[in-house]
């Protein structure tokens, strides 16, 4: 835990973050939004009882600020609701919000964007031709293409180690992420970048905790500096605007990985539900209900799903 907390409800977050740190979560997106919410109790009541009413600082908090992204909304309002489910534990009257405090946002109407082959070449290209050293050129297309062929989270690719990395079996190992370690499997064409990249990078030299793959400073990539590399890309290709938040964000390439995916199984006449799983495990998904999301984002499939129908129809017209 980095500080202490300094609301009235100080005990009660320091206890709840403690228990989620020892189910083995890091915990730290939600760790910075519980301090959040612990200065905003401090502020708002500053001279308050040591138990303040908790239904009005959580819906208080819940309902600041004009213009947020109904998805952040339902994430503060999941964690409020958790927190307050660990206090009932001990407070069984205690107050928990309800799923439909803010029924306004509980539903995001945000479409990430798809990029198409063509725009992945454009970016392949834009890093084939960078200026700067071979091995810099390398780190930047094997991390473009990692996140792509694997759909990675930036966090889960920033943390490889050169022991995570197993090119007999191509296997990558990802460890300890939203709780949980999984093996992901790679095709035989990122195996070659793998190869082409550490041979450069001259693999008998390293170590097997040295990170996998190099910023383009020589150093580790943290989840920000992935973020801010691939934003920079997307500016410099016209694929997104010079300033703004308008247009593809980096982590796009992640449901791009997944559409994608989804596709060439339906392209292959593979039932799509029934590989929803397998998906769902490769991704590192807590459930099915995360990759199901990804159907709602394939244009493509609705296409040829729509014209798989008409053509079974009538074939099935002309039968009669």
């Amino acid at each position: 835990m980095k500080r202490a907390f300094i609301s009235p409800l100080k005990s009660d977050l320091t206890a709840f973050l403690i228990y989620k740190r020892a189910l083995g979560l890091r915990y730290a997106r939600q760790e910075e939004s519980l301090r959040h919410f612990d200065r905003y109790v401090r502020r708002v009541h500053p001279h308050c009882s040591p138990r303040p009413d908790l239904r009005a600082v959580i819906l208080g908090w819940l309902a600041q600020g004009q213009g947020r992204k109904s998805g952040s909304v339902a994430l503060e309002l999941k964690l409020m609701r958790q927190f307050c489910l660990f206090r009932r534990r001990r407070d069984p009257g205690g107050f928990v919000p309800d799923r439909g405090c803010f029924p306004w946002r509980a539903k995001s109407d945000f479409v990430p964007h798809i990029f198409s082959l063509q725009e992945i070449r454009r970016l392949l290209r834009h890093v084939d031709r960078a200026p700067g050293t071979t091995l810099q050129r390398l780190s930047w297309r094997l991390l473009l293409l990692v996140l792509y062929c694997t759909g990675l989270r930036f966090g889960e690719a920033a943390r490889l180690k050169l022991a995570d990395l197993d090119l007999d079996r191509r296997l990558l190992w990802i460890r300890e992420s939203k709780g949980r370690t999984r093996l992901v499997p790679f095709g035989s064409d990122l195996a070659r970048e793998f190869c082409s990249y550490l041979s450069c990078r001259r693999l008998g030299t390293l170590s097997a905790q040295d990170p996998l793959v190099l910023s383009f400073q020589g150093k580790r990539y943290s989840t920000d500096l992935i973020s801010r590399t691939i934003r920079g890309w997307l500016r410099k290709t016209n694929l997104k605007t010079g300033h703004g938040r308008v247009g593809p964000r980096p982590y796009d390439l992640r449901h791009t990985f997944a559409v994608h995916r989804l596709s060439r199984w339906y392209r292959r006449g593979v039932t799509v539900c029934g590989r929803l799983p397998w998906l769902s495990i490769y991704m590192g998904h807590a459930n099915i209900l995360g990759t199901e999301a990804y159907l709602t984002t394939m244009p493509e499939v609705q296409g040829l799903v729509s014209k798989r129908f008409e053509a079974l129809f009538r074939k099935r017209r002309t039968t009669l």
